[in-house]
């Protein structure tokens, strides 16, 4: 019996195309709150920029959420888990950061910031994610050292990630987009965040159903009792689902619900 759903947001729950949650997605929801299911979000994103789940948000629907591929879990104004980076990872991101001059997202508890931005930075956060300029301040290399980070997103090539990683020991590498990749603490993934989640709630992995696009998701996809991956995901999240869906646009979380019988 499922007893909690997960949920990914940019494209998964979200349209990349239209930026808003599909109808048919709001009503499956509803529907499963009640009969008592619990909905979590698991999420890249830190709760800073969580800026496109208002319609779900604003009628109570969201239990708790796992954000920054399980660096800092939450519900309510209740801090369930948080697993910032060792200070010395940040240190060498930051100074390879400046001495590069690649653009890096250094997120902390209450917000994130950009040193050295480009127009990549823009067309992907502002364009494709949709996320305001003034959600992403820049910084310097050295203010951002001064605060506990929780994730790091440089945009380096999987060749050059490859060429860096020993600069980085403790920190995991999760890559849902060609131009960057998100690190978090060694050990810190959505699958982590699930189980933090479950710890919490008192429910069983296995009365657990995700879903997810990216390979970001793939951990969880892996995990929970039924992992779904959408029609619009690459091969490499669809392998690690039981199930794969039709696409966020077409009305891919209704599909799958109905096809356990969820609702």
């Amino acid at each position: 019996m499922i007893k909690a759903l997960f949920f990914d947001i940019d494209g998964t729950l979200v349209s990349f195309r239209t930026h808003e949650i599909p109808a048919s997605a709001i009503e499956a929801i509803r529907i499963a709150r009640t009969k008592n299911i619990k909905i979590f979000i698991s999420t890249g994103r830190p709760k800073s920029i969580i800026n496109n789940l208002h319609a779900l948000e604003d009628t109570g629907l969201i239990d708790g959420y796992i954000t920054m591929n399980g660096a800092y879990c939450f519900t309510g104004d209740t801090v369930i888990s948080k697993s910032p980076i060792p200070a010395a990872d940040v240190s060498h991101m930051a100074k390879l950061c400046e001495s590069l001059r690649f653009p890096c997202i250094f997120v902390n508890e209450q917000q994130l910031q950009v040193c050295y931005p480009d127009e990549m930075v823009k067309e992907i956060f502002q364009l494709y994610l949709n996320v305001s300029a003034d959600a992403m301040p820049y910084a310097s290399t050295e203010e951002v050292t001064q605060r506990e980070i929780f994730q790091m997103t440089p945009f380096l090539t999987v060749e050059e990630e490859q060429q860096y990683a020993a600069l980085f020991p403790h920190c995991e590498s999760n890559r849902w987009y060609p131009a960057f990749t998100d690190l978090t603490k060694a050990g810190t993934t959505k699958q982590k965040g699930v189980d933090d989640i479950c710890r919490y709630f008192d429910i069983e992995v296995e009365e657990t159903m995700s879903f997810g696009d990216g390979g970001n998701d793939i951990s969880m996809l892996r995990h929970t009792g039924i992992g779904v991956a959408m029609g619009n995901a690459k091969e490499p999240t669809r392998q690690a689902a039981d199930y794969v869906t039709t696409s966020v646009d077409d009305d891919g979380v209704w599909n799958a619900l109905k096809h356990f019988k969820v609702i």
